[in-house]
């Protein structure tokens, strides 16, 4: 419950304040009570109540990308996922979802992760498989930078016996080491991520799936937004001012004898 109060408050924070949307991907505070602080090893903060805590600039934490409810939300019930963790960051970040999975690919021998290799070193292995190369190339890397934190987002520097390898290559050739120097990475992809938000939330708006023609006023939208530092309220005052939005199809409503659109 905490994990998610967290998030929530998050939230609404970038929305009443009017926030950059690119507080989402990193952000220097977040929302916290004693018991979930406690858990993030960050002092000073007590009581049941969530309130408002500055991050130092020495904590991993910041941004959805390091709060516990999204890395078990990308995690298997007993032990992380890099694919399901770089997955959700190519889907939700970058805008960029991979394929879906072949069939009949082998799975991870779980027997052995933590004990007679890495789970790291094995899904290094797995991408020996050429036919699981192409997409493992970009999602796994990304999950290896947030491999610090296990299976429900605490802070570790061990796989079982083995030590934490958080650093990672993407296909451009651009390198990071930890969640710190990947959130940077993800951070000059605005343009990806301003994009992926604009589509969700002209979904939302639209009541329905984008279509090729809604293309442009998606790129004009994100041109605008990137003007005003990607500020939330501009994101929605430029999608209600939309092609798409301004001639929605709405259900006619009887008024008497008359009807209108709505």
């Amino acid at each position: 419950m905490s994990m998610r109060r967290e998030t929530e408050l998050f939230f609404e924070s970038i929305v009443q304040e009017d926030r950059s949307i690119l507080d989402f991907i990193d952000a220097d505070y977040t929302y916290l009570n004693e018991r979930l602080a406690r858990f993030y090893k960050i002092p000073n903060v007590t009581g049941p109540e969530f309130r408002k805590v500055a991050l130092a600039g020495d904590t991993q934490r910041g941004g959805v990308l390091t709060q516990a409810g999204i890395l078990t939300l990308s995690s298997y019930a007993t032990r992380t996922s890099p694919v399901l963790r770089g997955k959700w960051i190519l889907e939700k970040i970058l805008n960029a979802p991979p394929p879906p999975p072949l069939p009949d690919v082998a799975n991870l021998d779980e027997s052995k992760i933590g004990s007679a290799a890495s789970l790291r070193q094995q899904l290094e292995a797995h991408r020996q498989n050429a036919t699981c190369a192409s997409c493992h190339a970009r999602m796994d890397p990304l999950g290896f930078g947030l491999e610090n934190f296990d299976a429900i987002g605490a802070w570790r520097m061990q796989d079982g016996k083995f030590p934490i390898d958080a650093s990672g290559m993407l296909p451009d050739g651009r390198t990071f080491k930890g969640p710190a120097e990947l959130k940077v990475i993800l951070k000059a992809d605005r343009h990806a991520f301003a994009e992926g938000v604009t589509e969700k939330l002209l979904i939302y708006a639209l009541g329905r799936g984008l279509e090729s023609y809604d293309k442009p006023a998606v790129k004009q939208i994100v041109a605008r937004l990137a003007a005003e530092d990607y500020r939330f309220s501009r994101l929605v005052t430029e999608i209600v001012s939309s092609l798409p939005f301004q001639t929605r199809r709405g259900e006619a409503t009887p008024l008497g004898n008359n009807s209108v659109k709505r």
